[in-house]
């Protein structure tokens, strides 16, 4: 589906309406005719398959919390 952008300021709750119950995949938004945006669905990924995600691709070095007192102390205004 392809409208034209007036018509999709219009329309815009109509045209997420389409989407959200899947009656159209994706709606194309043109100006003077040519495509400028692509309405779709956002991908729904469950929580089970994003937690871990990023296993093993850092890793957190020894001394990871050994500046704390001194970020702290900047973020607050404390003298060091």
């Amino acid at each position: 589906m392809q409208v034209n952008v007036f018509e999709a300021k219009t329309d815009f709750s109509k045209l997420i309406r389409l989407i959200e119950t899947k009656r159209e995949e994706s709606i194309t938004v043109a100006r003077n005719g040519k495509p400028v945006v692509r309405i779709v669905p956002v991908e729904n990924i469950p929580v089970s398959k994003r937690i871990g995600v990023a296993k093993g691709k850092f890793i957190v070095p020894d001394d990871f919390d050994a500046d704390n007192e001194e970020i702290a102390a900047q973020l607050t205004g404390d003298s060091l």
